[in-house]
């Protein structure tokens, strides 16, 4: 029995694993980017690499993928599992308080970002119509690199997070005007563009509610109600089924399968199983992300690169700064700070893997001459392989354009005048209400601060002090009185927002204890460098109040009981620190 009959893309399957399984450890022993990682891997072993011997040489035959197919079901698979996970991260109701982000602001990027690089192109001798298909490929991003890379940092809720993903949003959406309009650049004369194309976002939008709605109507129901038994087979079964079910549904509509599968998310997300599905995905959306990645490596062919560098190197260039500035500008109307806005702008400034189909559908109807597409695509890959490199760039340099920021012209008016001895707690979720109401019970003034501008409406209505803002920018600061507070309590979960608000208090206020809430000992640790007084780690305070209940259970004294606790706190991330060093 060879390999074809025991199991399609078997052997790749097989290599697939072994890499991973060697290649995740060994990236996070360097602190190297694992986006970074598996583009630089695919590039190696796929067919522009180790593949072009592979036919001559037996062991590379083991060693490399020859061609793509085996790799790229399993790699669009990928897509849709994390299209799948930012859809459990979301709710129908936050998604419609973007629409503004996703209509307005998403339209207006992909409507520049076309027409700068189709001017771009056109200057450089390409017909009309040539161009403005480069142009509207080069307008995607990658909603599957930029998206990891907000995840991994933890700024998925963060104002750059959600702005960053409802400009990708839009473009997913844009994907079928854009192939329809190729379509009817490649046989002019035979229908009105603009209405063809309003015709066919028509259609869209009908098809996404109407698989939306059968899917509160059946998918829902069918998990609360075969699902009740809490069997891990069925639930992964039903979870399989949601996500690729209505990925399908939203193939057969003509639109993208990655856009399905977010929607599988959002039905879900409001449901009493939405941690248990993200505990579920997991595991798997890493696995097929990296797949994904390497194929995005494997379409890089070195030896393009080799013989023409400054032409590539010039063009990727020329990418990022013309997709920042379109992005930073969008991103600037739309209301992000300066820095914000930049780090946007460089965030989203690659090529995205729709730009690959759309670049296929063009060359293969004689839009593009196959060249061009070849030279195009290549650029698109090497942006997506620079952006861990460009993110963390455009990063930094946010940091530096919000502490350049100059400051208010006149001083700001207090929120609350008469404000002495008050608690400013920033972030008003659960644990900052919980917070808020213990206070009030003791009489303790109180302001809350929170950027989300609907959950703030909600309780600022019913006369509570919370108030829209983000904790890192010292102007507000200044408005919630903190040379008179005494204390700063910070109950976000954004990791990088709760750094970034420790960084601002500290520059200002040197002296004001600064409390924070951490995810884990890492967090904690980061925290305590950056300033803060005191830390708690969620899931090492779960632990230790857990152990004082059963200590004193076993006749422990109290006095040594909390000694032991806070002993133990202390050399818990005393000993992640000196982890992290070593």
């Amino acid at each position: 029995m060879d390999e074809a009959q025991a199991l399609p893309h078997l052997r790749e399957t097989l290599e697939f694993l072994a890499l991973a399984g060697v290649l995740v450890p060994l990236l996070q022993r360097l602190r190297v980017s694992s986006v970074l990682g598996f583009l630089a891997v695919g590039m190696l072993v796929g067919p522009f690499g180790l593949g072009r011997a592979a036919a001559d040489v037996a062991v590379l035959r083991w060693l490399a993928f020859p061609d793509l197919e085996a790799v790229s079901v399993l790699a669009e698979v990928g897509v849709m599992f994390l299209m799948f996970m930012i859809g459990l991260e979301l709710s129908a109701e936050r998604l419609w308080a973007m629409r503004g982000w996703v209509f307005a602001g998403g339209g207006a990027q992909v409507t520049l970002g076309t027409a700068a690089v189709a001017l771009l192109a056109a200057a450089f001798g390409h017909p009309p119509a040539t161009a403005l298909v480069i142009g509207l490929a080069l307008s995607f991003s990658s909603t599957a690199v930029v998206m990891q890379l907000l995840s991994g940092r933890r700024e998925l809720g963060t104002p750059l997070g959600q702005a960053s993903f409802a400009l990708l949003l839009l473009q997913d959406l844009a994907v079928v005007p854009a192939l329809i309009l190729v379509g009817l650049l490649a046989r002019p004369g035979e229908a009105a563009v603009a209405a063809s194309l309003a015709i066919a976002m028509g259609k869209a939008a009908l098809a996404i509610a109407l698989i939306y709605l059968l899917g509160r109507v059946v998918i829902r129901p069918l998990f609360r109600h075969l699902a009740a038994n809490r069997q891990a087979d069925t639930f992964m079964a039903l979870t399989l089924l949601s996500a690729l079910g209505i990925a399908s549904l939203t193939w057969l509509a003509g639109l993208s399968m990655a856009l399905g599968a977010m929607l599988a998310g959002l039905l879900l997300a409001e449901t009493e199983f939405r941690h248990e599905l993200e505990i579920t995905v997991d595991p798997f959306r890493g696995l097929l992300m990296g797949l994904f990645f390497m194929s995005v490596g494997m379409s890089i062919d070195p030896l393009e690169i080799v013989r023409q560098p400054l032409l590539l190197l010039g063009s990727v260039i020329a990418l990022f700064l013309l997709k920042a500035l379109v992005v930073a500008a969008v991103a600037r109307v739309g209301g992000l700070t300066r820095g914000q806005a930049a780090e946007a702008g460089l965030l989203l400034g690659q090529g995205g893997e729709f730009a690959f189909v759309v670049l296929g559908t063009a060359t293969s109807m004689g839009l593009l001459a196959a060249p061009v597409g070849r030279f195009v695509m290549l650029v698109v890959g090497l942006s997506m392989f620079a952006t861990p490199l460009v993110a963390a760039a455009g990063h930094r340099l946010g940091v530096r354009l919000e502490r350049r920021a100059p400051p208010e012209p006149q001083p700001q008016a207090s929120l609350l005048p008469g404000l002495r001895g008050h608690v400013v707690i920033a972030g008003y979720g659960r644990v900052g209400q919980l917070l808020g109401q213990l206070l009030d019970a003791q009489g303790i003034r109180y302001l809350a601060i929170d950027p989300d501008a609907r959950l703030v409406a909600r309780f600022h209505t019913q006369g509570l002090p919370v108030f829209v803002g983000d904790a890192s920018r010292a102007e507000l600061l200044r408005r919630l009185e903190l040379d008179q507070a005494s204390a700063v309590v910070l109950t976000m979960d954004q990791s990088a927002a709760a750094l970034r608000a420790v960084h601002g208090i500290r520059r200002e206020w040197p002296a004001l204890p600064i409390l924070a809430r951490a995810r884990d000992e890492r967090h904690a640790l980061e925290l305590r460098q950056a300033g803060a007084n005191t830390v708690i780690p969620e899931t090492l305070e779960s632990a230790l109040q857990l152990a004082a209940l059963a200590l004193a259970r076993a006749g422990l004294p109290g006095t040594a009981l909390g000694d032991l606790l806070e002993r133990e706190r202390e050399q818990r991330i005393a000993s992640f620190h000196e982890g992290v060093e070593g």
